[in-house]
């Protein structure tokens, strides 16, 4: 596992300093290749630790660290300010990962996108921009369906017990059924937000309020979870070696 600079000549536009971590298969490639995004907290051992399995699997993973240019309160608002509107620094960041995933010689050419929280918000929206592939977990559904028409297959899941994004799932399958975009959705009624993690990842000033909010580790609707992650991208962007 390594990292790499995504903010040298061959990747205009992109945040200062934007570097990514990268998980790299074992097994002889083309391998199709994933970029993964990060919840609000940032790019942290839950999100290592999932492009790591991804790479398990055979896929060759990138994550981008959308906080590189420094100050996370700065770089949160940004993110969000640009999921909002659809464009903005932060794109160009995902851009430039899907471009090194294209361009590695070790790649398919076809590349998925999986977020998680705040990435899964952006996955969901990133779903039209020259991806195969979206995996959205517990991703905040735009206010404006129609963005959807026209997007890649999209596998998503969320938890019943998370109270921000109450009604999301159906939300979601409703806009994607009518659209005829391919998609698998699900909601899992014993779990909340983040239940993807192993382990609780908030702030620890902030974790018995994360607790209360049912947020963390669900461990059987994980294992669902990715079990339909895994098919989903398997089918979507070919079987990984």
């Amino acid at each position: 596992m390594a990292w790499v600079d995504l903010s040298g000549p061959g990747y205009p536009g992109t945040s200062r300093g934007l570097r990514a971590y990268v998980a790299t298969p074992t097994t002889p490639g083309p391998w199709p290749g994933i970029v993964a995004l990060h919840e609000a907290w940032g790019l942290d051992e839950c999100l290592r630790r999932q492009a790591d399995y991804l790479a398990s699997r055979g896929y060759l993973v990138v994550a981008p660290d959308l906080y590189s240019d420094g100050g996370g309160l700065r770089c949160v608002r940004q993110v969000f300010t640009a999921i909002a509107r659809r464009e903005g620094r932060p794109f160009a960041d995902v851009q430039a990962a899907r471009r090194w995933l294209v361009g590695h010689t070790g790649g398919s050419g076809r590349v998925g996108v999986i977020g998680f929280c705040m990435g899964g918000s952006f996955a969901l929206v990133l779903a039209d921009r020259g991806f195969d592939a979206a995996s959205v977990n517990y991703g905040q559904v735009p206010g404006d369906l129609e963005v959807l028409r026209g997007a890649c297959p999209i596998v998503a899941s969320y938890g019943g017990r998370d109270r921000a994004l109450q009604g999301s799932a159906a939300r979601l399958q409703g806009a994607l059924t009518e659209f005829g975009v391919p998609h698998d959705i699900k909601e899992y009624p014993r779990a909340g937000h983040s239940f993807l993690n192993h382990v609780p990842n908030s702030p620890l000033v902030l974790r018995p309020l994360a607790k209360i909010a049912g947020m963390g580790p669900e461990p059987a609707a994980a294992q669902d979870a990715w079990e339909r992650i895994d098919a989903f991208f398997e089918t979507h962007l070919g079987e990984a070696s």
